[in-house]
């Protein structure tokens, strides 16, 4: 693997815009970055901490999650650098925030909610699964989650997975006509020290998982069976994002821990066999 981008407390959020390159948040320190062609990084959103998912929306902006889940309009994208609230933590009783989110092919988003502070050294609580329609308004179609993590659908769009890591599990809901889905039921685990964290799925229906706790990305066919691992040169592994103009550069993001100091979360970029899905923009209105 190579390392592309280092300094960092916490990454989270990639996500690819095959116009610009590979944007992605720091947890910790805050802020969202760009990591363009050349291998230049710059700020793109400042200050906004708690980023644990992004897409990218058809209007030009960004979405992001973290305190509430927002859409920012990118200066160096052509926009006026507005941020506009499409969900707010008002509307979930006991919500601390929201971690990773997806999107469907209609341009629904989905994204898990916290119920308590998962730094602040709080007992862990349930959390939801919510979808925000493209009208704008919010369900609630799950419950159960303890820390929600990556989200990410099949091919096909008839199943959604979803990385739980305090289960610590993956699990797979069925998805059902007008984008509600089924219960929740069991697809993979990482093993006794696994820590699912941000997955992403691939052409061929093989569901990839970042190994918080285990320096690897864990790759599962389709079924469940556990298929190989990428090593990764730091031990909290926390997202991953397919890239490139075919979708076979794998880049995964890291956080510190584990590392040499306090901000050495890296982006690493390595060549895998198989294209990953190209993640639907956003079309919840604005």
């Amino acid at each position: 693997m190579q390392r592309v981008a280092t300094g960092y407390g916490l990454i989270e959020g990639p996500v690819w815009d095959p116009a610009r390159g590979l944007y992605f948040s720091d947890v910790i320190n805050g802020g969202v970055h760009l990591l363009n062609g050349a291998g230049a990084v710059s700020l793109v959103v400042p200050k906004r901490r708690g980023i644990g998912g992004m897409a990218l929306h058809e209007k030009g902006g960004l979405v992001v999650g973290g305190r509430d889940i927002a859409c920012v309009s990118l200066l160096r994208a052509g926009g006026d650098g507005t941020t506009r609230t499409l969900q707010s933590l008002d509307a979930i009783p006991g919500a601390t925030g929201f971690n990773d989110l997806t999107t469907d092919r209609a341009g629904r988003i989905y994204v898990g909610s916290l119920a308590y502070r998962v730094f602040g050294g709080e007992v862990p609580r349930p959390g939801h699964l919510h979808v925000i329609d493209l009208d704008g308004r919010m369900r609630t179609l799950s419950d159960g989650v303890l820390l929600t993590n990556g989200l990410g659908f099949s091919p096909d769009s008839k199943r959604l997975y979803h990385s739980d890591a305090r289960a610590p599990l993956v699990w797979a809901y069925d998805v059902r006509e007008g984008g509600s889905v089924g219960p929740w039921r069991k697809f993979a685990a990482l093993g006794d020290d696994g820590v699912p964290d941000g997955l992403k799925v691939a052409s061929d229906g093989s569901v990839w998982v970042a190994d918080a706790h285990g320096g690897r990305v864990a790759v599962f066919d389709a079924d469940g069976t556990h298929r190989r691992d990428i090593a990764v040169p730091l031990p909290m592994v926390t997202s991953l994002c397919f890239a490139g103009d075919d979708l076979c550069d794998l880049y995964v993001v890291t956080g510190s821990r584990g590392g040499t100091s306090e901000n050495c979360g890296s982006i690493f970029r390595t060549r895998v066999e198989v294209a990953g899905l190209a993640l639907p923009p956003a079309r919840v209105a604005l």
